[in-house]
């Protein structure tokens, strides 16, 4: 195997590493909240973009669209969400986040956020900054690529 090869194979297994171990990181802090991190991207998506047309939900939080009515069910029967519907078109319903869905987001956001912070810490700012930018390069190139 080539070197280039092999450098892309080791990309791809620290890649997978890091997002695993951030990942159940953050979902044990959801689990404890008492949400799944589903649950936690739709308030979350709600919280700081307002509401949101049922239909877009899915694309927004990278969720399948059959998944967000079941999603979307759970969080209103909790009193987190309301369902609303579009006064100029029939087919468009909205999911807004209550008053009660406010709350919990403003409680457990900042420390959501402290811990994302604690959690990447071993980098610094700029070593942050250069991530970014390069995930950014590496998502938007791949999908240029048709398999």
């Amino acid at each position: 195997m080539n070197e280039e090869i092999r450098q892309s194979l080791k990309l791809f297994i620290v890649l997978s590493r890091a997002q695993k171990a951030i990942t159940e990181q953050t979902n044990h802090f959801f689990q404890e909240n008492g949400v799944n991190p589903t649950e936690f991207a739709v308030l979350e998506l709600l919280y700081h973009k307002g509401k949101q047309p049922l239909q877009k939900i899915g694309g927004k939080i990278l969720l399948a669209s059959g998944s967000i009515t079941y999603v979307i069910d759970k969080l209103e029967k909790r009193g987190y969400i309301t369902r609303v519907n579009c006064p100029t078109d029939r087919r468009v319903t909205y999911a807004e986040i209550s008053e009660k869905g406010k709350e919990f987001m403003a409680e457990i956001f900042p420390e959501h956020e402290r811990r994302l912070h604690e959690l990447t810490n071993a980098l610094s700012s700029e070593e942050k900054e250069q991530a970014i930018e390069l995930m950014k390069k590496l998502g938007l190139s791949i999908k240029d690529l048709s398999y």
